[in-house]
């Protein structure tokens, strides 16, 4: 290359070789570690998925065709995409391709920060080895890291522990074990528990909602409505609800009345009236809603109108 480097063309890959044949790799001088870091452009390395596997690229295609504009937001469509082989780009292209070159990368100080500990690892501590983030304190606390996002954490007297906390839960493990999360999600699964899939904030086209407090039959949520966000025209089967403005201007359609509600001003919305909550303002609305019934579910929505095209029984 013009400033030095060595390029070379790739031979082959080999993936896992035994013990002995992977101490002569190492000591021969004659073979590179594959980092996984590719340069491509977007035109060759659609062309190259054509060449070798235009069966993925032919799904693909499908899943953009069927695709439908969100607002800010493209939809690909689930069914075809899930009809799309699975294969890593090593697979699919990089093994194959008879275009590709290599150069040796040299002090690059990489880490993909894939654990809590490589995080802790690459940011600064404090004189006691702490990393500290959020609302926290520490009391004779050493070589741990401490992240809070919603409420204080308080460690005393602990070292080498990692502290995450989240909106969704809280993280204690060893900072050497924080790799063995994954086994945490797997107990998780099985136990049919929606932490692996979704956050507690959802968010949705006209904005979000996070939920607050629950019990038996209520439920408290904080919505928020973007401006231009409309959710859909819609009743329910098992619940009523209140909702607050705290902050922001809120549009109302229950029934036959539409009206405005300004901050410190609610609404009650009967079990089974057709209503409707839209922001046409120029700043995000923000609002308690409460509600109350037999069932809570996010199912139990009959649409009758929605601006983003969704279905009956989808959340909001």
């Amino acid at each position: 290359s013009s400033d030095g480097v060595p390029i070379h063309q790739i031979a082959r890959f080999r993936e896992k070789p035994d013990l002995a044949t992977a101490e002569q790799y190492v000591t021969g001088g004659r073979h590179l570690w594959n980092a996984g870091m590719f340069l491509v452009r977007a035109s060759r390395l659609v062309d190259e998925i054509a060449r070798h596997r235009p069966d993925i690229l032919e799904a693909c295609q499908e899943t953009l065709a069927r695709a439908r504009a969100d607002l800010d937001f493209i939809r690909l469509d689930a069914e075809a995409f899930q009809a799309c082989p699975s294969a890593s780009l090593d697979y699919a292209v990089m093994e194959p391709t008879d275009r590709g070159a290599v150069v040796v990368a040299r002090g690059l100080g990489w880490s993909d920060v894939g654990s809590w500990e490589a995080l802790w690892e690459a940011r600064a501590k404090d004189a006691h080895g702490n990393i500290l983030q959020g609302d926290v304190l520490a009391l004779d606390t050493r070589n741990s890291y401490l992240h809070s996002e919603d409420r204080l954490v308080a460690a005393v007297g602990v070292d080498d522990l990692m502290i995450v906390e989240t909106p969704d839960a809280i993280l204690v493990a060893r900072k050497d074990r924080s790799q063995d999360v994954k086994g945490i999600v797997e107990l998780l699964r099985a136990a049919g528990r929606t932490e692996p899939q979704l956050h507690r904030k959802v968010d949705r086209p006209w904005g979000s909602y996070d939920p607050m407090d629950a019990g038996p039959g209520y439920q408290v949520k904080h919505i928020t409505v973007r401006p231009g966000g409309r959710l859909s025209l819609q009743k329910h089967r098992h619940r009523a609800e209140h909702w607050v403005v705290v902050r922001g201007r809120a549009r109302v359609t229950c029934e036959d009345r539409v009206f405005d509600l300004e901050p410190n001003q609610s609404t009650y919305i009967p079990l089974g009236a057709v209503h409707r909550l839209e922001n046409p303002f120029e700043e995000p609305v923000h609002l308690i809603e409460v509600q109350s019934g037999d069932y809570l579910g996010e199912d139990d929505i009959i649409r009758l109108e929605d601006v983003y095209g969704r279905e009956e029984g989808t959340d909001a």
